[in-house]
């Protein structure tokens, strides 16, 4: 990057100047060859004798021309030896007058904040003890410059200066203006029509500074972002049926301040197109097509996405395996349609080339054990290569977060028949210490500390601890995470737990320690299945004189035992549709092996997620419902059963649900049974979009009810029937530095007489 050099750069390049005498002027008439029986070196301290009279190359007692006399002047002034050259006839001998550059005595640094010094120190070339080389030192500038404009300032500007010592000695100081961050001001597009400029601006890595420009450091041009940007722009577009995208051109301008950026992104959309016929042919002979075409995902109509097609190909790869066919291409021939827009697909089974996998050569992993990169690749060595699959391992290696970059290439190995994987990793730092503060309308202030490390002695294990402390409430989490246990898909998790309540939103204190292992594992392409078991100790104390009769009877500890599953699914595993995602999830805990506790606990969610209105809006919703059955001797107690928290909002946690009115202070008691609807809609409020600042509207509605023991104080019986409870609201979603945060402002709408209700909240956003 060029930098304008100021007045000491100046100064600096002045002093180089070359002396040339007078004495080689040649006057007229003056003699066209010199002869010099002697040359006498003046000046020079280090520099050897010899090594001067090399580069002059002067014979003695040979004619030479005064054009010599000159060349020999240019090849000691550029040996880059030498402050300054004289050479000067006098009679027959040949005076050479050098003054040699001088030693840097030392290295310093002024006006740098924002760069330590021995940071600076790393990137100069100049060392002390060493010849002082202007040329160096305007490099070496150039480079803390360079060093400046990575952290975004541009207008950093570096001046080189001397300070003169005795002995022919200089220090040398690097005057340093670091300037501001050179912000990008604005992201536009041209040639959208489909999308928003906002909505084009959410998919790019690159923002637009904003509030927080101090803390957000994506807001901050850098060249290399800007190839992610294009992809991740073509991969938006194509997976909502645009196939013709393609960034036209992108164009950053540097104000003339060099303190903003402004980058347009010139964009050809194309038509929307559709999928029109589809079919499976085979070219193979033998190879019947049918279990093929059986495995396709894409349907006439549907919306063209690369993904529907990239999950067909690796269905019907998967049957090409299990009927042992090898060398079998599934090759997705497009036909377009312009003027109807849509496309047709045929995947067309062909023999492909007979090439294995050789090896796989794994570089760069001074961390990261090479398991835990072999494992992405579903090909070993001695497999059919496959691009796409060695592509996917390529994405997978990406996603696991250890590295900074990660390069998968092909090349031939030792025959044409076999091809040699290159994997190229970066590593980066996978740990994190934090300390940090938080906050909540019942629990108010809390500290939190934690420290995490994803990449476990390099085996890409996660080992977490966490904890917590509020008003009110105590908590410890150690968590461990074995993602390959046996060497397989299987994710082995442990998590120990301990936690205790004082008071907190009711009249009595709770402790908990608990154990859980457990094992989860794939058993489709979105769905995951885990097997669980708990142990956990539970103890109910304190329970103020006041309480429920049902509560005081219930002090006491009790010991849990049980097994548990769960079964999830998700089409964001796949990602087949970008504008909608569902998910569901059904699990139940057998708790009765031992211990106390005998009861069967039963929950279930459903819920969608979608973009509506040019993708501006975003739609959500979630149904869930819950029932715990207890069997034998066994009668539910607080710690068992559903205290409605999160479920609705506009009510404090343990707010709704069956009360004993005839108590004091008539605490919730909790509920056998519950369910709750929840809907949502999150949308701009035109605010700019690196604010990170949307709205929302909510309704939630739902109920907890039943216990297995409904006589209260004195006896009086506690109405544990359904009632219905209804809430709506407006939330607030700020993106910020330390996660993304929600304001909830709610009003209860439909509620019993005792019920608790909160009108604000704050709380973490969770995504859907």
């Amino acid at each position: 990057m060029t930098r304008k050099l100021g007045r000491g750069a100046v100064a600096l390049v002045a002093a180089l100047t070359i002396s040339v005498p007078a004495g080689l002027l040649l006057a007229p008439g003056a003699a066209l060859a010199l002869v010099f029986n002697d040359v006498r070196i003046e000046g020079a301290q280090r520099i050897e004798p010899a090594t001067i009279l090399s580069y002059a190359n002067i014979a003695r007692g040979q004619n030479v021309s005064p054009g010599e006399v000159n060349d020999a002047l240019q090849r000691l002034q550029g040996s880059g030896l030498f402050e300054t050259v004289e050479i000067v006839p006098q009679g027959g001998v040949l005076v050479i007058r050098v003054q040699e550059y001088p030693t840097i005595n030392q290295i310093s640094f002024e006006g740098n904040r924002r760069i330590k010094d021995e940071d600076l120190a790393g990137v100069v070339r100049s060392q002390s003890r060493r010849v002082y080389q202007p040329s160096q030192a305007i490099a070496d500038a150039s480079a803390i410059a360079e060093a400046y404009s990575a952290q975004g300032r541009l207008a950093a500007r570096v001046d080189p200066r001397i300070i003169r010592r005795s002995d022919n000695r200089v220090d040398l100081v690097f005057e340093i203006r670091e300037g501001n961050v050179t912000e990008i001001e604005r992201i536009g597009f041209t040639g959208n029509r489909a999308f928003s400029d906002r909505r084009l601006r959410q998919v790019l890595e690159t923002k637009q500074a904003g509030i927080l420009r101090t803390f957000i450091r994506s807001d901050t041009f850098a060249a290399e972002r800007i190839p992610l940007d294009e992809q991740l722009l073509t991969d938006f577009y194509r997976s909502r049926g645009y196939a013709d995208f393609r960034v036209q051109a992108v164009a950053p301008e540097l104000a003339r301040e060099r303190d903003a950026f402004y980058i347009t992104f010139n964009i050809q959309e194309g038509p929307r197109y559709r999928f029109a016929r589809v079919d499976t042919v085979s070219e193979i002979a033998g190879v019947d097509a049918a279990a093929f075409a059986a495995q396709n995902r894409v349907d006439r109509g549907d919306v063209y996405n690369p993904a529907a097609i990239d999950n067909t190909i690796r269905r019907m790869e998967t049957v090409a395996i299990q009927q042992g066919l090898n060398f079998v291409n599934i090759e997705p021939r497009v036909t377009r349609n312009p003027a109807t827009q849509t496309l047709d697909l045929t995947f067309a089974l062909t023999r492909g080339p007979r090439i294995f996998v050789e090896r796989i050569d794994i570089e760069g992993n001074t961390t990261t054990l090479d398991q835990v990169i072999r494992r992405q690749f579903r090909t070993v060595e001695g497999d059919p290569f496959n691009p796409r699959e060695i592509r996917n391992a390529a994405e997978r290696i990406r996603a696991l977060g250890f590295f900074a970059d990660a390069q998968v290439e092909s090349r031939q190995g030792s025959s044409a028949e076999q091809v040699i994987v290159d994997v190229n990793v970066e590593e980066q730092p996978t740990g994190s210490l934090s300390f940090g503060a938080s906050y909540g309308v019942n629990s108010g202030v809390g500290l939190n500390a934690s420290l995490n490390e994803t990449n476990f002695l390099g085996r890409g294990q996660t080992l977490g601890l966490t904890i917590s402390t509020a008003e009110g409430d105590r908590a410890g989490i150690v968590n461990f995470v074995e993602p390959y246990f046996l060497g397989r898909d299987l994710r082995f998790g442990f998590n120990a737990a301990y936690n205790e309540t004082e008071n907190l939103n009711s009249d009595y204190d709770t402790r908990t320690i608990s154990v859980r292992p457990s094992i989860e594992f794939p058993i489709s392409a979105n769905g995951r299945l885990e097997l669980r078991y708990q142990l956990a100790q539970y103890r109910l104390l304190n329970v103020d004189e006041t309480s429920s009769q049902i509560l005081q009877d219930e002090q006491g500890e009790r010991i849990s035992s049980a097994l548990g599953y769960s079964y999830n699914w998700d089409t964001r595993l796949t990602g087949l549709d970008p504008l909608t995602s569902y998910k569901l999830r059904f699990s139940q805990d057998f708790a009765g092996l031992g211990g106390d506790v005998k009861s069967v606990t039963t929950t279930a969610l459903a819920g969608f997620e979608s973009n509506a209105w040019r993708e501006e809006v975003t739609l959500r919703a979630e149904v869930e419902a819950g029932a715990i059955y207890a069997y034998g001797d066994y009668s539910t107690w607080i710690l068992d059963r559903f205290r409605g928290g999160n479920k609705i909002r506009g009510f404090e946690p343990n707010g709704i649900g069956p009360r004993d009115l005839a108590a004091e202070n008539d605490d919730g008691l909790g509920g056998n049974y519950f369910w709750a609807a929840r809907a949502e809609a999150q949308f701009p409020l035109g605010l700019p979009e690196e604010y990170g600042i949307s709205g929302g509207l909510f309704a939630d509605v739902g109920s907890v009810w039943g216990l297995d023991n409904t006589t209260g104080t004195g006896g009086t019986p506690v109405d544990d029937d359904m009632y219905v409870r209804a809430t709506v609201g407006a939330s607030l979603f700020w993106t910020t530095p330390i996660g993304p945060l929600r304001f909830n402002f709610s009003k209860a709408i439909r509620k019993e007489d005792y019920d608790e209700d909160q009108n604000f909240d704050l709380t973490i956003s969770t995504r859907f």
